[in-house]
């Protein structure tokens, strides 16, 4: 029985999700910059296709102003070079005017055939430095403003940040129906809470102890259910799984034992979430653990020691990262996003490793919004007006 009612309560795979490192975040070392891992179009479609390859349903194209690639930019120019891999392409709302958002997601969405997820980000702006109950009403409206594009003739809002009144939404037509693209979440705040609560679909965590994940799941679920909502669960955490338990902890060690802690503090305080909630919950596990950075017997805080956000990883041999997924699954979690350093060898050490155990999903699939043929919108087969 899961932790909390979810949406997929019944489904009985999991949407296995790997990570392209985007934003200048790929090490052999961490803190040791390597100009063969820059995050370069030819290094980070690279790891798309072989993510694509080793069998994941989903991959995360993160957000942030750092060398490398624009996300939305980045997932257009995968469309074409990928088949059955989907996209969650992460959005900081605000960056642009929504319906022009609306218009090009629904241009991605169909580009794509379906398999496009939307990440929604209220971090800062590059240069800014704003308010976080602003920042988390300005996505609210966002993302009202996108569920509007997606599901009804005109878009009528009327709100602090944006206004607007009968704004066809023909340009906006997603390829998938019955709602659009699936919107995922992370956030720590009351506002956050109440954002993803009341208009997302999957809420994303970032790895904490099994108790700590179960209490954050209620937290959310009693928000949703005072709209008459359930949410489905994901979980973000790294990776370094070995045929060994030993090769697994021998190389966590060898990964951060070129780190130098003052450079590793100024690669966590360049992201632009490095002031978040949720960025001091990761902080705060890496003072919990042991002394050798273990929290959980398996979860290593490690990571977070040259990384904001998402910062620990699951170290083990096969069977034991199984078992902590299965545990996983059985509270309700249905997404996982993993990572590993250097994301292309570690893509294929899960997926030789772990991946063929698991049964996956799309979950755009699994919710029906994906279509079994070209819908009957402007961009697709819809009478052109």
């Amino acid at each position: 029985m899961s932790v909390v009612p979810v949406t997929s309560q019944d489904l009985d795979a999991s949407e296995v999700s790997w990570f392209a490192a985007l934003c200048s975040d790929d090490y052999r070392w961490l803190g040791v910059p390597d100009g063969a891992l820059r995050s370069s179009w030819a290094h980070c479609s690279g790891i798309v296709r072989e993510a694509e390859a080793q069998g994941f349903r989903n991959i995360l194209c993160p957000s942030s102003y750092q060398v490398g690639q624009d996300t939305l930019t980045f997932v257009a120019g995968c469309a074409p070079i990928t088949r059955r891999i989907n996209f969650l392409a992460a959005v900081r709302c605000g960056e642009m005017h929504p319906i022009m958002l609306a218009r090009t997601i629904a241009t991605l969405d169909h580009m794509l055939e379906g398999r496009l997820t939307i990440n929604i980000i209220s971090s800062d702006f590059p240069g800014e430095k704003a308010d976080s109950a602003l920042r988390y009403r300005r996505s609210q409206e966002v993302v009202d403003i996108l569920r509007q594009a997606w599901t009804r003739e005109t878009i009528d809002h009327e709100g602090e940040v944006y206004r607007f009144r009968g704004v066809s939404t023909d340009p906006a037509r997603p390829y998938q129906q019955n709602g659009g693209p699936l919107m995922y979440f992370g956030g720590y705040s009351p506002e956050a809470l109440e954002l993803c609560a009341r208009a997302c679909d999957v809420y994303l965590m970032w790895p904490e102890t099994k108790e700590q994940l179960a209490a954050r799941m209620k937290a959310v679920h009693e928000r949703a259910a005072e709209h008459g909502r359930t949410l489905d669960y994901g979980l973000r955490v790294h990776m370094i799984v070995r045929d060994t338990e030993a090769e697994a902890r021998d190389y966590a060690e060898d990964l951060v034992s070129k780190l130098d802690d003052e450079y590793g503090r100024l690669i966590r305080e360049r992201a632009h979430d490095a002031g978040s909630l949720g960025v001091a919950h990761q902080a705060r596990a890496r003072e919990l653990a042991d002394q050798f950075g273990y929290l959980e017997p398996h979860l290593w805080t490690g990571i977070g020691r040259a990384r904001s956000g998402c910062g620990a990883a699951l170290v083990g041999s096969a069977d034991q990262v199984l078992s902590e997924i299965e545990a996983y699954r059985r509270m309700g979690i249905r997404a996982f996003i993993f990572s590993g350093y250097p994301h292309l060898d570690e893509c294929r050490h899960f997926g030789r490793l772990v991946l063929p155990e698991l049964k996956t999903c799309s979950l755009p699939h699994a919710y029906g919004r994906v279509p079994a043929t070209t819908p009957a919108t402007p961009l697709g087969v819809g009478e052109r007006r």
